[in-house]
Formats: structure tokens, sequence, C-alpha cells
């Protein structure tokens, strides 16, 4: 308990802005989880191009926050936003089985990426209110989650829309910078 309220402390006091990106295939609800941060409230949203970016603070912890596109267009451009990385959120479509292998390969390339190799991985499968959507054990045993050795992770259940398993995810992450 000391610990955790020591962090807290030092880092409300030296003023550090933590960066999270968040990233996933277009359609997965990653503007949705931001603006849910932001506002608190449902937002709808339209496709991102390019980036949006937010700050937040949560915990008395101040982040900043870039929800990047996720179009297969966009997508090579997503290591331009590595740089000082803290936390990757990677919004996974819960329902949408059929491109998991696609975004298992992205994952794959950014846990070996450079710029990333001291960020925490927070996996957020969105969209757990829809019929036939994987469990977060389904979605963590066809990512490969279970092999990975080197950072800490997590993977949460949400609902971006009603903002169900967002503050879990926050909690997470503060708990763990």
């Amino acid at each position: 308990m000391g610990l955790i309220i020591a962090k807290l402390f030092r880092n409300w006091w030296s003023g550090k802005k933590h960066k999270i990106i968040v990233v996933g295939l277009d359609n997965a609800g990653k503007t949705t989880i931001l603006y849910h941060y932001v506002t608190g409230e449902e937002v709808h949203t339209k496709p991102t191009i390019g980036s949006n970016v937010e700050e937040i603070t949560y915990k008395n912890i101040s982040f900043i926050i870039w929800d990047i596109g996720g179009q297969e267009t966009l997508r090579k451009s997503w290591a331009t936003y590595y740089t000082q990385t803290d936390v990757m959120i990677i919004v996974i479509d819960s329902s949408d089985v059929t491109r998991l292998p696609i975004m298992k390969e992205h994952i794959q390339e950014m846990l070996t990426h450079e710029d990333l190799s001291r960020a925490h991985l927070m996996v957020l499968a969105n969209k757990q209110d829809l019929p036939g959507s994987l469990t977060p054990g389904e979605i963590s045993t066809q990512l490969g989650l279970n092999t990975i050795k080197n950072r800490k992770y997590q993977i949460q259940g949400c609902c971006a829309i009603k903002g169900e398993g967002l503050p879990e995810a926050l909690d997470w992450i503060v708990n763990n910078i």
C-alpha cells in the first residue's frame, strides 16, 4: 500500500504526463474509448483519419492519450507515434473474429519495436455486449498473449459505448506505471 501511495505522490509531484497510444483495427472502438475517458459519456464518433490526442487526469496521474487511426492505409504510420510511450492500449473488436490474425501480427511487430520496449500493454476486448463476441480469455489465446514474458500486460473485457470495463483498465494502468 505504501508503494502505491509513494508512486502516486511521485507522479503527482513530478508533474509527469504518461503517454498512452491507442491502436487497433478500424471500427474497433478506439475513439469511443478515448472520448469516454475524456467526457465520461457515450460519444458518437466517425472514423479517425490520422490521430486524435487528448489529455486526462485519472487518480491524480496525467495522461496524454493518442488515438491512432486503424484503417489499413494508416497502420504503416503507427510507428511514428511510438516514441516515449509508457502504455500501449490495443483495442480489439471481440465480435470480429476473422481479423484477429491481422491484429496478432501487428501486436507481434509492436512488441519487438525498440521504442516500445519499456511500454506496458493493455488489451481491451471491446464489444463484449454483442452476440457471438469472444471472451477476453479466448482473445488472449488467439493473440498469443501468454507468450509475452518481457513486459507487464493485461486483457480487459469492455463495452466502450456503455463505459463498462474502462475504469478497471485505467486502474490497472495507474497501478503498473
